[in-house]
């Protein structure tokens, strides 16, 4: 089969298009024929060595996969092949196969297409984690999102509105608030021409938003934690702008919030039973029309580096997803 490999930590420029052998299932697993894989922040990261885990070389970036089912194992009880599944894997996406367990797989609606598969799972998981496990987000309060014309920002904004909070949405052009507006946001702030703090005052009347999802990190995450309400909830997503942010904690203290972590892919692990029932929430949403994927474009699977360029520059709102055929 054909896949892109990294060989050694390094930028998307040195991974590898080639042919290497095809997985096979184990006992547990399902052969699944990748027809679609989006990329995530968290690829770009991996293949430079920088995220939680450092998988053994030579290894395939790519966690967010759609497909039908090859194969299974001889313990799999409730897959068949020909099955059409989305499945969440650490890494081995950007690959024509992959061999996933039965566990992390789950049955593909029919009214999605395999793009929308892909670029659905991690997105959508990792803001309703967030949304709903970690910050408790209850209708009619408030919640800004940084960071929210890109991946998981989008589905957070998305989210929210959904959920009944009314949204704030922060970003750094017009065009990729239009994008916010269009996905639930009422308010806008553009933190390239607008002091952030003093703006979430203005449209708070100086009280503060309740929920703060920040996917970014940076320097905007202690200037929107100053302006967070009474007994808030901020949540710790990711690091896009590459800057881990050190908090001043004495603003905890002062504002009786709390600091939340987020981090789905433990969570899905932790508590398989819990992230089901919040997977097949998000997909009933989406039969129900109430959930859309926002597909920013697609690429080829030789072309995968360049999409990983181009989550890198910032230059993406919602989602890229990698196509097999």
């Amino acid at each position: 089969m054909k896949a892109i490999t990294c060989h050694a930590f390094g930028p998307p420029a040195d991974l590898v298009f080639e042919e290497i052998a095809d997985p096979i299932a184990g006992a547990h697993e399902v052969l699944l024929r990748v027809q679609a894989c989006s990329v995530n922040f968290p690829d770009t990261l991996i293949i430079q060595g920088l995220y939680q885990y450092k998988p053994a070389f030579p290894f395939s970036p790519g966690s967010d996969v759609a497909g039908v089912v090859e194969a299974v194992g001889e313990k799999v009880k409730n897959i068949r092949p020909g099955d059409q599944v989305i499945a969440m894997v650490p890494y081995g996406g950007f690959a024509e196969k992959i061999a996933v367990n039965e566990q992390v797989c789950f049955p593909k609606p029919p009214e999605m297409s395999m793009v929308q598969a892909a670029a659905f799972l991690m997105a959508y998981g990792t803001s309703y984690h967030a949304l709903q496990d970690r910050a408790q987000l209850k209708a009619g309060e408030t919640l800004l999102v940084l960071g929210a014309s890109g991946g998981v920002g989008l589905t957070a904004v998305e989210l929210g509105a959904l959920m009944g909070a009314r949204v704030i949405a922060a970003a750094s052009t017009a065009e990729k608030l239009a994008l916010c507006q269009q996905y639930g946001a009422t308010d806008l702030i553009n933190y390239n021409t607008e002091n952030l703090k003093d703006r979430i005052k203005e449209l708070t009347a100086g009280r503060g938003v309740d929920v703060i999802y920040d996917p970014v990190g940076g320097f905007y995450s202690e200037q929107a934690l100053r302006a967070i309400a009474w007994e808030g909830r901020y949540l710790v997503v990711g690091f896009a702008t590459g800057e881990i942010p050190k908090i001043p904690l004495n603003l905890a203290l002062l504002k009786g919030c709390s600091i939340v972590g987020v981090f789905w892919g433990a969570h899905a692990q932790m508590a398989p039973t819990r992230n089901r029932q919040d997977m097949l929430q998000l997909v009933q949403w989406f039969a129900e029309q109430k959930l859309e994927p926002h597909i920013h474009g697609t690429y080829p699977l030789a072309e995968a580096p360049r999409a990983l360029e181009e989550i890198m520059a910032r230059k993406v709102s919602g989602k890229v997803v990698i196509v097999m055929e």
